[in-house]
């Protein structure tokens, strides 16, 4: 039913300085394997397979990343390293990949906005590929999708975080309808403790309708001087219907530092060491 997902990819990384001022943060190995082919895997579970990939200055090395490198190929053949290849031969096989370039870095909901002309009009998803999700058994967008199947409205993936940290998310209250299932009644993007709705915080992984780009086009400036997501998700709930989706899986932060070694530490011990 949700057959497009969107990749905002083109940030600057600035906490993995130096790392990252030539290398995009997308590309950052978790073990053996770059933080955005994660995100990808997880969308064509979901059967999201014509992935759109919102791209900036620098950012060469994804586009290289989603295609074949024939003299590596040639190099490699018919040697044991060969098998090394086989995840992303099988993303290669499964997926489409469409890109635009974000010209100017001017938040999320501009990232989002940029990706329009490869979405069209249809339901998407969306990945940051800032969060690493991982699951025993249903990814994040495949629950997700499921939950879509039920509401057909936009859908967003929270988590309980400490009250302390909601300053670094955007941050819902709702109704709940079911268990960790909310009907979205106020949105806050990066709220003071003292003034947040709650604690459920908002993490990247979407799913939404596309009247959002035209609430997005005319959604001001928010928090950083940003079109923010989170004001033009408000806007949706208040004329319809957002729902937000406590999912099951562990997530990690990898848009940090800790978070990030948190994560390698993580798919070294129980994912690659087991393969």
């Amino acid at each position: 039913m949700i057959t497009k997902c969107l990749f905002p990819v083109a940030g600057y990384g600035t906490r993995f300085l130096p790392a990252t001022k030539s290398m995009p943060k997308e590309m950052l190995p978790v073990v053996n394997k770059p933080l955005v082919q994660y995100g990808v895997e997880e969308a064509l579970e979901a059967g999201m397979t014509t992935c759109a990939l919102v791209t900036g200055r620098g950012k060469r090395a994804i586009a290289d990343h989603f295609d074949i490198s024939f003299e590596l190929e040639h190099q490699i053949s018919g040697t044991g390293k060969e098998r090394y290849l086989d995840s992303i031969r099988n993303v290669l096989d499964k997926g489409v990949f469409t890109m635009v370039r974000q010209r100017e870095m001017k938040g999320l909901g501009h990232a989002i906005l940029t990706g329009e002309s490869l979405i069209g009009h249809e339901p998407f998803g969306v990945v940051l590929s800032d969060d690493l999700c991982l699951n025993d058994g249903p990814g994040v967008l495949s629950q997700m999708a499921e939950l879509y199947r039920q509401f057909r409205c936009s859908i967003v993936a929270i988590q309980e975080v400490p009250m302390e940290d909601v300053n670094k998310y955007g941050v819902i209250a709702g109704e709940a309808l079911k268990d960790g299932v909310y009907r979205v009644d106020k949105m806050v993007e990066k709220p003071d403790p003292a003034d947040a709705p709650s604690n459920l915080a908002i993490i990247g992984r979407y799913i939404l309708t596309p009247d959002i780009f035209d609430i997005l086009r005319e959604t001001e400036p928010g928090a950083n001087g940003e079109i923010q997501l989170t004001d033009a998700l408000q806007t949706q709930a208040q004329r319809g219907c957002v729902m937000a989706y406590r999912f099951k899986g562990r997530r990690f932060d990898c848009g940090s530092v800790p978070g990030f070694v948190e994560a390698t530490n993580y798919v070294y011990e129980n994912i690659y060491s087991n393969q």
